[in-house]
């Protein structure tokens, strides 16, 4: 290994890029600005996002314009991590992020001025036995309990993650340097285009209305969604689901993922009475659970994940690199002999039926809206 390599100081990212635009562009120079690192690695959701929906491209898109646009490696959180709620979802970004050497993580944060690791000590402060208000979710309740200690309201998506990030870090004792920056132009649930840098919310809807988004996306995300005449979501998937909750027995119900407290019989009801995807998740919400939430559960449920399998997933995670550039490749030549988790470049029968198993299912999931093998035998884009 020369000089040179072992050199290479590398930042990570923690992805979705759904899709790939402006302001992620932005986010990769000003990581890169900030720590001084020679090369970027993002650790990017798979087909599926922490929300639990479809992605509006598929990953292998989604990590060639990261490719050309200054991320140097992207590796696939997988699904039992990406799709998660906030705390689980930035646990395993950050386990794999420190398996892969990465000094510092760069994120953004609504209000990056805070600080993060005073709201951990908060939360140890919260008792969990209180949590008997049926009426609230847990998160309402730990936020009334924030602001008495610490005056600030723990409410927008990426102060949540940025929280979630330093509670890992913490927790872990990883020696990962957390940096979090601003956001910049449009807030994370904008739905319209108003400048330069959109929210990626505000793109998904200009895509679905038939808008240009050429002023706020690389030529490669506007190249791919280019005569796409419905982006992926659940209304797609909908048959799938309703038919298992129908057809499947309630004890079947009961064994998958996070279907707890009597959510199978107000899924089964739900999927009994509605015939759109919208009425459906209408039918089941309450001040319970969030919309996030439910839509995971949905996910876990049309691929049939059970609490035993995602717990087996977690206690064996991996690292599938979707591809690199030449910097990239330069640097996973000097962390391959450091990584504790198997390193996959090519997915061949036997990852598919162990390793990376709920990662191909959902693959096959996705391949309804694209037609196109998402794992075996998918070489990492070269760059």
């Amino acid at each position: 290994m020369s000089e040179i390599e072992e050199k290479i100081h590398a930042v990570g990212l923690v992805t979705e890029y759904n899709p790939f635009h402006d302001g992620h562009i932005y986010h990769i120079k000003r990581a890169k600005s900030i720590t001084h690192a020679d090369a970027v690695v993002a650790v990017m959701s798979g087909n599926f996002t922490q929300r639990g929906e479809p992605a509006i491209l598929d990953k292998w898109q989604r990590a060639q314009a990261a490719l050309e646009n200054g991320v140097d490696l992207v590796v696939e959180l997988p699904v039992f991590m990406a799709v998660q709620p906030a705390h689980r979802f930035a646990d395993g970004a950050l386990q794999l992020l420190n398996d892969l050497k990465v000094k510092d993580v760069v994120f953004g944060a609504e209000h990056p001025s805070w600080k993060f690791s005073d709201f951990v000590t908060a939360e140890k402060q919260f008792n969990e036995t209180t949590f008997e208000k049926y009426n609230a979710t847990y998160a309402t309740q730990f936020n009334q309990q924030l602001v008495k200690l610490t005056g600030h309201s723990l409410v927008d998506p990426n102060d949540i993650l940025a929280f979630s990030y330093y509670k890992a870090n913490l927790e872990n004792h990883y020696p990962i340097i957390l940096h979090p920056i601003g956001r910049l132009g449009s807030q994370y649930h904008d739905q319209s285009i108003t400048g330069t840098i959109a929210s990626a919310s505000a793109i998904r809807q200009a895509v679905n209305n038939h808008e240009d988004i050429r002023k706020v996306a690389p030529s490669r995300t506007v190249e791919s969604l280019t005569g796409v005449e419905r982006i992926p979501d659940w209304e797609l998937l909908y048959p799938l689901l309703r038919n298992f909750l129908i057809q499947a027995p309630l004890s079947r119900l009961q064994q998958i993922y996070q279907m707890a407290e009597g959510l199978e019989y107000r899924y089964r009801e739900a999927a009994e009475q509605e015939l759109t995807f919208a009425g459906f998740i209408h039918h089941v919400k309450t001040k319970r659970y969030t919309y996030s939430r439910l839509l995971r559960v949905c996910l876990y449920a049309v691929m049939e994940i059970t609490n035993g399998q995602m717990e087996l997933a977690w206690k064996q995670p991996y690292l599938h690199v979707l591809g690199f550039t030449e910097r990239g490749q330069e640097y996973l030549h000097q962390i391959k002999k450091k990584v504790q988790y198997p390193l996959l470049t090519k997915i061949g029968q036997d990852e598919r039926e162990s390793l990376i198993d709920l990662d191909y299912r959902a693959g096959k999931l996705y391949q309804m809206f694209t037609q196109v093998e998402q794992d075996v035998k998918h070489a990492p884009i070269i760059k």
